[in-house]
């Protein structure tokens, strides 16, 4: 096991790595900008050294100041978190040349998955299914129209780099296909710096369902279930669950084993989430890999009992995957939401000072998150400032919990999107598991 890991990274997910590498005997090292130099994870942390001023990429982003932490404080290892240089393989890179154990997948890997031209190619090589689409990156203008009336609209255009519905077009009609291929190509160079995107069947209506799996560095893997992700915001997810009401038994061995046939397929290793588009006939879809540790990972943990940041710092660390397929048991339901510091009506930021911070407490509720009484939330980095987590034997008994949570969780001085939960909570179609990715728009 290593002596000392350093968190490149901030908020709630560097307190979580944290009291991962405390429960493993690991020393940790924090990094913080100026404007985190009072944060949770610092006070935390066995040792803590600034980086830069508030600004991500002067600090944050820094991989020259990161790297150079490392070798002064005499880490042995870097973990991501997610976010950041999470999946950025250049840094992964670095790290290996630098012979700094990077606590996620090879650099390979992550250039092979990070790009969703590559990441569709090695789906459908590895018998994954996948929506209809170019097979191929697409530049020029009339063989993207003829693409498109070949797969017949609706279509996507999307672009191969990053996500976030950044670079992403609805095309319905071919008369709107040209203007809105030179847009997506605009947005994807302006948000990635790299305007290639490729056309894909548009799936309607779907529900958003990912799988994730664990893998050692002696080509072990297995899949700990899926967690349903459907409801979104602008494609940001703002509300997890485990398991699914939408699959039974059977459907979630087909996705599981179509995760762990792909993990295999690029022998990944650490841990990792397939993300799949499922439609209203249950076939699924790939749609792509994230190749670090998931926001919402908690609801898993919850459901399986298996702690996922320490089973990946375990396998960065060379150990063996203990658990066997046949051994992953999920019990009862488990619900997260994303307590974002925005406002509820208008969905704007909403930083400042935390005056008042009462957390909610009881059975099966947990609470992730990198902010106390007095903290200061930045304008600088993600609204994101807590997870609110339950658990319970079936779904209608979390989704109280989460309402009676909801209900506790006070918090002044800053706006949050609670109230917004609390409306999932009591809504009709949620309750009864009718979700899909348009969800929320009748909240808007």
């Amino acid at each position: 096991m290593f002596n000392k890991v350093l968190i490149a990274n901030r908020g709630e997910i560097a307190v979580r790595i944290i009291r991962a590498c405390k429960e493993l005997g690991v020393q940790s090292l924090a990094v913080y900008s100026d404007a985190d130099k009072d944060a949770l994870h610092v006070r935390l942390a066995d040792g803590a050294v600034c980086i830069g001023p508030a600004k991500s990429t002067d600090s944050y982003l820094n991989v020259t100041s990161i790297i150079s932490t490392m070798q002064v404080a005499d880490a042995e290892a870097i973990h991501p978190g997610y976010g950041f240089l999470a999946e950025n393989a250049a840094f992964a890179e670095a790290c290996e040349n630098c012979g700094i154990q990077f606590i996620g997948p090879t650099s390979a890997v992550m250039r092979l998955m990070g790009n969703k031209v590559n990441a569709k190619r090695v789906a459908e090589e590895a018998k994954v299914p996948v929506l209809a689409w170019s097979e191929h990156a697409v530049t020029d203008e009339n063989e993207a129209l003829e693409i498109a009336c070949r797969i017949g609209f609706p279509v996507l255009i999307k672009a191969s780099s990053g996500g976030g519905g950044k670079g992403m077009k609805l095309v319905h009609t071919k008369a709107s296909l040209i203007g809105s291929f030179r847009t997506a190509r605009m947005e994807a160079l302006a948000s990635f710096g790299d305007d290639e995107v490729f056309i894909e069947q548009y799936c309607e209506s779907p529900r958003h369902v990912e799988i994730q799996v664990m893998a050692d560095q002696f080509g072990n893997v297995i899949h700990l279930g899926e967690r349903e992700c459907s409801i979104q915001r602008r494609h940001q997810k703002i509300l997890e669950e485990c398991p699914s009401s939408a699959l039974d038994g059977r459907l979630r061995n087909r996705m599981g084993d179509a995760a762990v046939k792909l993990a295999k397929a690029i022998r990944y290793t650490g841990v990792g989430t397939v993300e799949f588009l499922l439609d209203n006939n249950n076939k699924f879809y790939f749609m792509e890999m994230n190749t670090r540790v998931q926001v919402e990972h908690p609801v898993t943990e919850m459901v399986t009992g298996v702690d996922i940041v320490k089973e990946q710092i375990k396998y960065a660390a060379r150990r063996r995957l203990r658990m066997k397929q046949r051994s992953v048991q999920m019990r009862g339901h488990s619900i997260e939401c994303r307590i974002n510091a925005e406002d509820p009506k208008t969905f704007m930021p909403s930083p400042g000072t935390i005056k008042e911070l009462i957390l909610p407490g009881g059975p099966g509720v947990r609470v992730d998150t990198g902010v106390y009484q007095g903290s200061v939330v930045s304008p600088f980095y993600d609204s994101l400032v807590a997870k609110l987590i339950v658990h319970a034997d079936t779904r209608a008994e979390a989704i109280t919990r989460m309402a009676r949570a909801l209900d506790e969780f006070h918090i002044k001085g800053i706006k949050t999107n609670i109230p917004l939960h609390q409306k999932i909570m009591k809504d009709h179609d949620f309750i009864a598991g009718n979700t899909d990715i348009n969800f929320l728009s009748k909240f808007s």
